[in-house]
């Protein structure tokens, strides 16, 4: 067997971990996770991974900042004033939402800080500037 190569459609159960230990993410208790290798629907350091993996092998993968979310950017937090929140919205800090971008796409960010006259939104990824790991198991691979 050659092993997993681009453009197949795998299937697997993993568990994504922080530095520390902390468990961010885990196909547990769900289906696996399903998506074309090289296709973009996944980290590039966990599509990497995938690559010459069997059916039934299972590895752990340590994913480097610029091969997962990247590193954390200060000009993705944004400050604006609070008279530009719609009235209704009620931002508490931790909160998430979706704002819609200049160019029309749609921005996720979290509050990170509300005072009298201004809201803090962080567009940065919640993961960047981690280094991941990711246990990994292949259930099944499909060459299309």
């Amino acid at each position: 067997m050659s092993g997993v190569k681009l453009g197949d459609n795998v299937k697997v159960n993993y568990k994504g971990t922080l530095v520390d230990g902390t468990v961010f993410d885990s196909s547990e208790g769900k289906e696996p996770l399903e998506f074309v290798v090289g296709s973009g629907q996944v980290i590039q350091g966990f599509d990497e991974a995938m690559i010459g993996m069997n059916v039934g092998e299972s590895k752990v993968v340590d994913i480097p900042v610029e091969k997962a979310y990247g590193e954390r950017k200060d000009e993705m937090v944004m400050v604006v004033p609070v008279d530009q929140v719609p009235p209704d919205l009620n931002p508490e800090a931790g909160m998430r939402l979706e704002m819609g971008g200049m160019n029309g796409e749609i921005l996720r960010v979290v509050v990170v800080n509300i005072d009298e006259k201004d809201v803090t939104l962080d567009a940065n990824p919640p993961l960047a500037g981690e280094k991941l790991t990711f246990s990994i198991e292949l259930l099944g691979s499909t060459t299309p």
